[in-house]
C-alpha cells in the first residue's frame, strides 16, 4: 500500500498543497436547488465522499443565468450564492481534501425550457447534432466580452467562499467548447475562423479568471482548465486543433489539465488506424502543466497504471459514487472491502438522492456527454437491483 505513487502528496504552482493524487472529479448530480442554490442534498453527498480525496471537483456551476444547462445545477452567477458555495466549499475541505468550483456556461446545449423562455447562446447561430436541440442566437461581441467578465466573477465568488482553486470548464460540447469547435463556431470576426482565432474566447476566460485569481485571492488559489481531445462532428474538434489549444495552455502557468475522456487510454475516434492513446500524444506537448487523467479507472492497479506512465493525477468518477471511502480503504490496507457494485439499498448511504439517481439512470437509456455509462442491472424477473456501470 505504502508504494502506491498515487498516494502522494503534491504542491501547484499555485503554491496549492494537495495531501493525494486522486481527484473525484465534476460529475453532474442535479441536486442543487431550483435557483441553482447548493442544496442539503449537495452538503450530505459531499460530506460522504469527501475526505479521502487529495481534489474534489465540484458539479458545474454556471457563471451567468444564459449558462445554465440543466435542471439542478449549481450557480455561482451571483453574490447571493456565495453562502451556499461557502458551505459546499467548507464541507467539501474536511480531513484536508481541497475544494475546486468548476465554472461554466452550457451555451447551445440548453434549451429555452430550463432558460425559462429564453433562446439558447453560443458563438454562432447552429444547432447541435442531436435530437430536439434548439438553435441558438449567436452572442454579440458585447455579450462575449460580459460572458467573459461572468468567469472571472465567479472566480471571484468562489475565492470569498473559501475554494482552493476553479476548474475552467472548457469540455464536454459547452460554450467554451463551442468556440473552439469548427462546428459551432462559424464566425469570420476576431472570435471565429482559423483554430489561433477560435482559440480567442478560451484564453481570454483563462485569462479574465488568473486576473481575478491576481486581484482577489489573499491565499494560494487554484485554476485548471478541462477540455475534451476531439469531436465527431463533420468539421468538428480533431486532434490537431487540440495539440495546438494544449501548446498554448501549457504556457499560461496553469495548476493542471484536465482531460475528459470515457477512457483514460482511449485512441481517436476519428482517426482509426492510429491507435496511439491521446493520453500520449498530449503528454508530448506539455512541458509546464500537470495532467489529470479520467475514465474507466476503478482499482488501485487501474489508478497506479496512470501514475507509471507519468500522468501527475488520476481521477476516479463512477467509481467514487459506489465506494466514497477509496482512498481510505487503500491507505488501510483493506482494498479487498472496495465496493464496485452500487445496490440500490446503498443509496441513502451514499448520499444519492432522488434527482441524481434519476438522471444516473435516464443516461442509459439517453446517452453520456460527461464521461460515464451507467447501466440498470436487472434479475430473471427484470426488477432493478443494483446500479453498475459499464467498462
Amino acid at each position: 500500500m505504502s508504494q502506491y505513487q498515487f498516494l502522494r502528496a503534491a504542491t501547484l504552482k499555485s503554491g496549492v498543497t494537495v495531501k493525494n493524487r486522486i481527484v473525484l472529479p465534476p460529475m453532474t448530480e442535479c441536486m442543487s436547488l431550483a435557483n441553482g442554490e447548493v442544496s442539503r442534498d449537495e452538503l450530505r453527498y459531499a460530506a460522504i465522499h469527501a475526505g479521502g480525496v487529495g481534489l474534489f471537483i465540484t458539479p458545474v456551476a454556471n457563471v451567468n443565468a444564459r449558462g445554465k444547462g440543466f435542471e439542478g445545477e449549481l450557480s455561482a452567477a451571483e453574490d447571493r450564492f456565495i453562502p451556499g458555495l461557502t458551505k459546499l466549499a467548507t464541507t467539501i475541505q474536511q480531513n484536508g481534501t481541497r475544494a475546486i468550483l468548476q465554472i461554466f456556461s452550457a451555451g447551445r446545449m440548453s434549451s429555452s425550457a430550463i432558460l425559462r423562455g429564453q433562446q439558447p447562446v453560443s458563438a454562432s447561430a447552429v444547432a447541435a447534432p442531436r435530437p430536439g436541440m434548439e438553435t441558438p442566437a449567436e452572442l454579440t461581441d458585447v455579450e462575449i466580452e460580459q460572458t467573459i467578465t461572468d468567469f472571472g466573477e465567479a472566480t471571484r465568488r468562489a475565492i470569498q467562499a473559501g475554494f482552493d482553486g476553479v476548474e475552467i470548464h472548457g469540455a464536454n460540447t459547452y460554450l467554451i467548447q463551442q468556440f473552439f469547435s469548427p462546428h459551432s463556431n462559424r464566425r469570420t470576426d476576431k472570435w471565429g475562423g482559423s483554430v489561433e482565432k477560435r482559440m480567442t474566447f478560451p484564453l481570454r476566460v483563462v485569462a479574465e479568471v488568473q486576473k481575478a485569481v491576481a486581484t482577489y485571492a489573499d491565499r494560494p488559489f487554484a485554476v485548471g482548465y478541462r477540455f475534451s481531445p476531439e469531436e465527431i462532428e463533420e468539421p468538428g474538434i480533431r486532434m490537431a486543433d487540440t495539440l495546438k489549444l494544449v501548446q498554448k495552455l501549457d504556457t499560461l502557468g496553469l495548476d493542471y489539465l484536465h482531460v475528459s475522456m470515457g477512457n483514460v487510454w482511449r485512441p481517436s475516434i476519428n482517426e482509426r488506424t492510429d491507435k496511439t492513446p491521446l493520453i500520449d500524444q498530449i503528454q508530448d506537448v506539455t512541458q509546464e502543466t500537470p495532467l489529470i487523467s479520467v475514465g474507466n479507472v476503478k482499482t488501485p492497479v487501474d489508478a497506479e497504471r496512470v501514475m507509471e506512465a507519468g500522468i501527475d493525477f488520476v481521477a476516479i468518477g463512477r467509481e467514487s459514487i459506489r465506494e466514497p471511502h477509496w482512498v481510505e480503504k487503500v491507505e488501510a490496507g483493506a482494498e479487498d472491502s472496495i465496493r464496485y457494485t452500487l445496490p440500490l439499498a446503498d443509496l441513502d448511504e451514499l448520499g444519492v438522492a432522488s434527482p441524481y439517481f434519476d438522471f444516473l439512470a435516464g443516461m442509459d437509456a439517453g446517452g453520456a456527454h460527461i464521461g460515464f455509462e451507467p447501466a440498470l442491472a436487472t434479475t430473471e424477473k427484470g426488477n432493478a437491483e443494483d446500479l453498475v456501470f459499464r467498462k
